[in-house]
């Protein structure tokens, strides 16, 4: 349970006591993360239920829930998916794009990212609204899929792009196949619940982890925690679209 408690310590808010991370627990933790995902999920799709009860107009409702998550997460995924984009958006070797990372300051590339992935989850959000129940189903899966991919981006054979932080933690400490067996279960879930599209939104966002994974080991020379991050929301950003692409009455766009 030290995994469990540390992974709730890491990614949410609650005061969870959770002491030094030792390797085998931080390991651990990772492979919880997808269980928090999907507990922040439902407690996120539930405010948006009851906020649309009330009758918030859908976008506000979408808004508010998507600042209920980064609070409920003191912003550190985000914070990350910030990092990473400037890193990824400024010249020079890994070293230089690192340093950039490490200021701490928000560039063009952060700025523009945030808005534009907060503005897409919280209108998929305000779409999701009308289907009631299952909308809590949509915002479980799609958060636990994002948190899914931590394992890949710390999958074996992955190193740290620096020394220290929580990167450098948990850098290969996943088999290679947790992820994809995390992704399998989420896709099942999904394809129970939402039929192909809930199948396709899982698939899709893991994709797109494998990919950013490849790119910023690349280009920053190994993974860091600001990846994680970085993995987590552009993951459950295409979750929620493919989810949210579709009528109340389950009739699809396209």
């Amino acid at each position: 349970m030290k995994g469990w408690a540390l992974a709730l310590s890491w990614l949410t808010v609650l005061p969870v006591r959770a002491g030094a991370p030792e390797a085998g627990v931080a390991a651990a933790a990772i492979r919880w993360a997808p269980v928090i995902g999907a507990l922040l999920g439902a407690a996120a799709a539930a405010l948006l239920l009851g906020l649309s009860a009330l009758g918030v107009p859908a976008l506000a409702a979408g808004l508010l829930t998507v600042g209920f998550l980064a609070v409920a997460t003191r912003g550190m995924h985000l914070d990350g998916l910030a990092d990473t984009a400037d890193g990824l958006g400024c010249y020079g070797p890994p070293e230089r794009a690192l340093a950039v990372m490490r200021d701490g300051g928000a560039g063009p590339f952060a700025v523009v990212t945030l808005i534009v992935l907060l503005g897409t989850q919280a209108t998929a959000l305000a779409a999701l609204a009308p289907h009631g129940l299952r909308a809590v189903t949509a915002v479980a899966v799609a958060a636990a899929a994002g948190r899914a991919g931590f394992a890949w981006v710390a999958r074996r054979g992955v190193r740290a792009a620096r020394p220290g932080g929580l990167g450098a933690t948990v850098a290969g400490s996943q088999q290679w196949w947790v992820a994809p067996a995390w992704w399998s279960a989420l896709a099942l879930a999904g394809l129970l619940a939402w039929g192909w599209r809930g199948a396709l939104a899982v698939g899709l966002g893991a994709i797109l982890v494998v990919v950013l994974s490849r790119h910023t080991a690349r280009r920053f020379g190994g993974m860091t925690g600001d990846v994680l991050g970085a993995a987590s929301e552009v993951a459950t950003t295409a979750a929620l679209i493919v989810l949210a692409t579709a009528s109340p009455s389950g009739t699809t766009w396209w």
